[in-house]
């Protein structure tokens, strides 16, 4: 009886065990799932629901061994995620794949667990991401020669090198977006331009929050939350780049770091509580830095040449002359005599930076909450969408 009780016993353990083992299994195994070009879905029995243009996902997709989960090879529809999960093993293969795509909409899907959660490759013109949850992929989403996309409103964190990677990627909108816990980077640039970064939160990267390299000209970065970053903006070779209107603080290591970079635009900004440099300048010269406030770095600026007489001194004009002023600097100690607003006295920063038109309080930075960027962006696509309808001609009847 004993023994017929114990073999009960553990066939009973082990139904647990398997039940248990069933009921945490996140997804199906399917992958790589077509969207071919004819606008069938390949294969049929895959978990997506096609309504027109619109595929909808109706389970989880769990991806086998360097499969990919997605692969969209039409243009002009809707991927809608509808809350299920794309997950890879062992961070291969791609996610979502459009290559090649135009006018395709992301939405709604989590991603996880790829070498990239969504890759664009000679993708042209109106793709948007947005409302999705990219994480714990080697790389969130990648871009290579890509233009006109827009990325908006998702969670990208906790992936291995970078959040958001772009390389010879131009006229992109990245706005809205929480971009945090990125090991490596929240966003990389490398030689792209003309992209607009705005409204992100951009928080807790391993290295650098924000990351200009190799003739990354002309991007538009404005009313960022970027905070707990090694570098919060760092520039390198990248030039005539505007950076207003964004937060740059509470413990970066430095708030913005230019690196051989020049004719940069850097105004309206809040620096403030950075570890060890509000703005840490390495042979760049020709920036235009006024209307800021440096308030409470452990040094306000810095120059590496100060230590080292082989390195140019950068030369850069840090305010826009009289009445207009200067920057506000939370350790400037003169007087303000007839009460203009501005100091009496220059604020020196070495002797070939000096402000000449200190601020005697602090600028005031205007906010500009993401779910604002992300409902301007889905309005405008709308409209955008309803403007091409009435333009297109209606087929005569019969």
């Amino acid at each position: 009886m004993k023994k017929t009780v114990s073999w009960i016993l553990l066939a009973l353990l082990m139904l647990s065990m398997l039940l248990l083992a069933f009921n945490i299994q996140p997804a199906k195994a399917n992958g790589p799932i077509y969207i071919r070009t004819d606008g069938s879905v390949d294969p049929p029995t895959a978990p997506i629901q096609q309504n027109r243009n619109i595929y909808t996902l109706t389970d989880n997709i769990f991806v086998e061994y360097l499969k990919d989960g997605i692969v969209v090879q039409k243009d002009n529809i809707v991927v809608d995620g509808a809350g299920y999960t794309v997950q890879g093993t062992e961070k291969k293969g791609t996610g979502i794949d459009l290559t090649g795509r135009s006018n395709v909409t992301i939405k709604n899907v989590e991603i996880k667990a790829f070498e990239y959660g969504i890759r664009f490759h000679v993708s042209l013109d109106h793709n948007k991401i947005y409302t999705n949850n990219i994480t714990a992929n080697k790389f969130g989403i990648l871009l290579r020669h890509s233009l006109n996309n827009g990325i908006s409103g998702n969670d990208i964190t906790a992936n291995d090198w970078s959040g958001i990677w772009f390389y010879n990627s131009s006229n992109n909108g990245i706005s809205g977006n929480d971009i945090t816990a990125n090991k490596e980077y929240g966003i990389f640039l490398g030689v792209s331009s003309n992209n607009t970064i705005s409204g992100n939160n951009i928080t807790a990267n391993d290295w650098r929050g924000l990351y200009l390299q190799r003739f990354s000209n002309y991007n538009a970065i404005s009313e960022n939350n970027i905070t707990h970053n090694n570098y919060g903006i760092h520039l390198v070779d990248s030039s005539n780049n505007t950076i207003s209107g964004n937060n740059i603080t509470a413990n970066n290591m430095d708030g913005i770091y230019l690196d051989s970079s020049l004719n940069n635009s850097i105004s309206v900004n809040d620096i403030t509580a950075n570890k060890e440099y509000g703005i840490r300048l390495h042979d760049s010269s020709n920036n235009s830095i006024y209307h800021n406030n440096f308030v409470n770095n452990f040094h306000q600026i810095y120059d590496t040449s100060w230590n080292n007489p082989e390195i140019p001194h950068s030369i850069n004009t840090w305010d826009d002359g009289y009445p207009s002023g200067g920057n506000y600097w939370s350790d400037y100690t003169g007087e303000d005599a007839n009460y203009d607003g501005i100091g009496d006295t220059l604020y020196v920063i070495d002797e070939n930076n000096v402000d000449h038109h200190p601020l005697m309080a602090p600028i005031i930075i205007p906010e500009f909450p993401p779910a604002m960027i992300l409902l301007i962006f889905m309005v405008l696509t709308t409209l955008t969408v309803t403007f091409i309808k009435r333009k297109i001609p209606r087929k005569p009847k019969d």
